[in-house]
């Protein structure tokens, strides 16, 4: 890549796809250019499987050109049906706001906001759809998209012997005109995306050649999986949450200290700013020596979400309970009512370690699960009530019990 910021992009394993590469070079090396990454607010947080292209927008940021964030007030409404076996469910307008605020919340923890001309810019698509009606949406756009080149799109034929609503055939058009609106109003050249939102990307920049006879771009990013081959996120079941309401900064440094041996590289060129002569260095330890380039992971990357005195402090209480120093006093902290004895199982979901009583039991029957350092050997305990507990399961995950 002859381009600087291409060059970043691809030495750090960001780039999956783009749809021209030679113009895009072209493009960034002209000016400061604009470009936008959407997310539905289908939660009230991001997680860390939709920080690859966050990331890879904060260094486009980096390097001078404008990000447009986007959240989906409008195609959220729809519901994306892009590596979905099911429909989405619908979701209040109480709902929606709430998780909008949430994911502008995230978004600032990794960019700059502002009025300079490099400073991030939250975009809502319900501001521009809202005005239009069904006949006046036919009207524009009805004859710019085929059905044929619909149902060519991965996301459309997956769905289709289970389901897909018309309501979801819909979404691409929407995500299209998004793209238009944004190159009209704001000179918008370039989406980024998850390899997943591809189809739909692509039907934007074929959108604006119809509409204006110009040029865009989209460029895509690798999916990120966790130990198992598994995609992060919510409906997986395994989200890491970037906002500290939903997750303390202690589990969120935690995730990426645990991260697996052969995963470690990859994270700190994706998950940190950590110049590349210095991960090449990490990336030769071996053995136990690997746990300290974890650590410099963990610490990295806590540092851009919670800022340098959350990772500090995680880092501390993780050296408390795990090595025998430090402060644990930032240990993730739940208060709960217990004015009588609790089953252990009823305490250990109350105490938000497990989503069940079965969850709970199989954990406890595996010696799995540990109060005030005593493992817990028998699921039909019951804990007496007092003022702390010091809850662990596992090896790695603990809670910190108050009594109210």
């Amino acid at each position: 890549m002859k381009n600087d910021l291409l060059h970043e992009l691809e030495v750090r394993g960001f780039i999956n796809q783009c749809s021209n590469i030679d113009g895009l070079a072209d493009a960034l090396d002209n000016g400061k250019i604009t470009a936008y990454l959407g997310s539905d607010p289908t939660a009230d947080s991001l997680h860390v499987g939709h920080l690859v292209p966050v990331m890879m927008m904060r260094w486009l940021q980096n390097y001078g050109h404008r990000p447009l964030m986007l959240v989906g007030g409008a195609t959220g409404r729809i519901g994306d049906p892009s590596g979905r076996d099911t429909g989405r469910p619908m979701m209040t307008e109480e709902t929606l706001a709430k998780n909008i605020a949430g994911l502008k919340k995230s978004y600032s923890k990794f960019l700059h906001f502002g009025k300079g001309k490099s400073d991030a810019v939250i975009v809502d698509n319900y501001d521009w759809m809202k005005d239009y009606s069904h006949l006046d949406f036919l009207a524009q756009f009805g004859t710019d998209f085929t059905v044929p080149r619909m149902l060519s799109m991965e996301s459309v034929k997956r769905r289709l012997d289970n389901g897909m609503t018309f309501l979801e055939f819909n979404y691409m058009t929407f995500q299209a005109v998004d793209f238009l609106t944004l190159y009209k109003k704001y000179g918008c050249v370039l989406q980024l995306c998850g390899a997943d939102q591809w189809g739909n990307a692509v039907m934007g920049i074929e959108l604006i050649r119809k509409k204006l006879s110009k040029e865009a771009f989209v460029l895509s990013t690798a999916l990120i999986t966790d130990a198992a081959g598994n995609k992060i996120g919510k409906s997986a079941g395994n989200a890491v949450w970037v906002n500290e309401d939903k997750l303390s900064p202690y589990e969120y440094w935690q995730y990426f200290r645990n991260t697996p041996d052969e995963l470690v590289e990859k994270s700190l060129k994706i998950f940190t700013e950590i110049p590349m002569d210095e991960i090449n260095k990490l990336a030769k330890l071996q053995g136990a020596e690997l746990n300290e380039a974890k650590k410099i992971l963990a610490r990295a990357a806590t540092t851009i979400a919670h800022g340098a005195d959350a990772a500090a402090a995680a880092e501390s209480a993780a050296s408390a309970l795990f090595g025998g120093g430090g402060n644990d006093a930032d240990v993730p902290t739940r208060e709960i009512k217990m004015p009588e004895p609790m089953g252990v199982l009823d305490f250990l979901v109350a105490v938000g370690l497990f989503d069940s009583k079965s969850d709970a039991r199989r954990m406890v029957e595996q010696g799995g699960v540990q109060i005030d350092g005593e493992k817990v050997l028998d699921w039909r305990v019951t804990v007496q009530p007092k003022s702390e507990f010091m809850v662990q399961r596992g090896k790695k995950t603990f809670m910190r019990v108050i009594v109210k």
